[in-house]
């Protein structure tokens, strides 16, 4: 009767059940999913279907939730045929399966489904003898364990007997060698990674434009708002890049050159300038001084990019490249008339001067434009 069992058969189950679990333990872990596997060795493997053999043998004998639990199988197991072929994975859900239908007492089944549907309506039928042309009757549970205890005896002898060995392809492999040693395949490359980039770009391509095809088939109009859109997309780029030249022109961006010409002031490192123009106001030469220093300066700003370089620019155009809004042309502006005023103008320098001059070309090449040039450095 289900949902309940007599003493004898409680005893019997727990008997039954003891055995199994007094015998060697299993080798796999029966609380993992069913739906994961182990990485076994063939010894594992054998071990696992000598104990799933006891686990048939006991279930078949109690019938009952304890000795016909699926948990019991344990997990799969993927196993190596060869030490070089790849692991083959053996399943064990058939069995779950089997297991569950073998915890409730079957019936034999003596007729067909048929015959057993007419009889169980009151109907009366000529013989109850199976047709010959009718299907077989469906197996029940206790042969069903009968198969497998003889399917698991199968697997365990198949693993028993030795592997197949490997083919050995060594003369196929120097006939081939032989082959494409010929002078026909002198010159054969494989492809390189380069060439595969390429392929799977242009398959991209092929791809792309034959669902564009397809679709513009399908939709006349996509056609020529590709074509106007294509149109568009120039346009735009077109008004774009002129964008980006009136810029560059407005703000006196100075475009790439591999280096200032010959002659032109930062040609010369300012270093070597300023250092000159130190050396000069050192041995009283004030007005070489200030033409050193004035030069320093140009030859900094310059290499700032402030202006294409140039050796025939006189100081007025200098800075007259200098954007009024600049605040390094106040500055600039006093230290050429300075400049001019001794160098062109043959007045004689003083000291002074030159400190005025230092102070301002040092504030121009150290980037210093916070503070106004000072009173009295106005152009006279």
């Amino acid at each position: 009767m289900r949902g309940g069992y007599s003493l004898s058969g409680l005893a019997l189950a727990a008997t039954l059940a003891a055995q199994v679990w007094a015998a060697e333990p299993l080798s796999v872990s029966v609380q993992q999913s069913s739906g994961r596997y182990r990485d076994a060795s063939l010894d594992e493997y054998r071990q696992h279907l000598q104990n799933l053999t006891t686990l048939v043998a006991a279930c078949a004998k109690a019938r009952n939730e304890i000795a016909c639990d699926p948990m019991l199988v344990g997990e799969d197991d993927r196993i190596p045929l060869s030490p070089q072929a790849e692991k083959r994975l053996v399943r064990y859900g058939w069995l779950r399966v089997l297991f569950a239908s073998a915890q409730e007492k079957d019936v034999r089944v003596t007729k067909s489904p048929a015959i057993q549907e007419k009889e169980d309506a009151g109907k009366e039928t000529k013989d109850d003898k199976q047709p010959e042309d009718a299907p077989p009757l469906p197996r029940t549970v206790s042969e069903r364990l009968g198969d497998a205890e003889t399917r698991l005896a199968d697997d365990l002898r198949q693993s028993d007997s030795a592997p197949p060995p490997t083919a050995d392809y060594t003369a196929q492999r120097l006939a081939m060698q032989k082959v494409l040693a010929g002078r026909e395949f002198r010159n054969l490359q494989g492809d390189s990674p380069w060439d595969a980039v390429l392929e799977k770009i242009a398959k991209w391509l092929n791809g792309f434009f034959e669902s564009a095809g397809q679709l513009g088939a399908s939709i006349p109009w996509l056609g020529m708002a590709l074509v106007y859109g294509f149109i568009a997309l120039v346009c735009v780029g077109l008004v774009w890049g002129l964008m980006q030249m009136e810029r560059r022109w407005r703000i006196r961006l100075v475009p790439e050159f591999t280096g200032p010409a010959a002659g032109a002031a930062s040609a010369r490192n300012w270093h070597l300038w300023l250092e000159d123009a130190r050396e000069a106001a050192a041995q009283g030469q004030w007005r070489e001084a200030i033409h050193l220093m004035y030069w320093a300066t140009i030859s900094r700003l310059e290499s700032w990019r402030l202006w294409p370089a140039d050796r025939a620019r006189t100081p007025r155009e200098y800075l007259s490249l200098v954007a009024p809004e600049d605040t390094r042309r106040p500055r600039l502006a006093t230290l050429t008339g300075s400049f001019e005023r001794t160098w062109y103008g043959g007045r004689a320098a003083s000291e002074s001067d030159y400190k005025m001059a230092e102070a301002l070309a040092l504030e121009l090449i150290e980037g210093r434009t916070s503070a106004q040039p000072a009173a009295g450095r106005g152009t006279q």
